[in-house]
């Protein structure tokens, strides 16, 4: 090992080495571009990782919102109004308003 040859070339003169350091490693560049490589493929499978955590946590939120939004016509209407606001926030020229077919049903003249 390395320490053993150190001892052997300094032994002789009363001296021994405790601790070596290396200072600068200069690696050929064909080293370099695998080792980046490998970095970057490694951070893209992490940021794969914490997208589809995202994902899924968010599907979850949806499915819990959609829970509550069938359990409540309340919900629903209040979700409704909410979306008009967002909607009228907006500079837009034309705003479509979805009326539900119940209401046309309550207004029309008996058959």
């Amino acid at each position: 090992t390395m320490d053993t040859q150190l001892a052997e070339g300094t032994g002789p003169w009363g001296v021994k080495v405790e601790r070596v350091e290396i200072k600068d490693v200069r690696l050929p560049q064909s080293m370099q571009r695998s080792m980046a490589t490998e970095a970057e493929a490694s951070r893209e499978a992490r940021a794969k990782v914490i997208a589809a955590e995202g994902e899924q946590k968010a599907s979850r939120q949806l499915k819990e919102a959609a829970d509550v939004i069938a359990t409540s016509p309340i919900a629903l209407q209040l979700r409704y109004l909410q979306t008009l606001t967002q909607i009228s926030a907006e500079k837009n020229s034309t705003i479509i308003f979805p009326i539900p077919v119940e209401f046309f049903n309550a207004i029309r003249p008996d058959q």
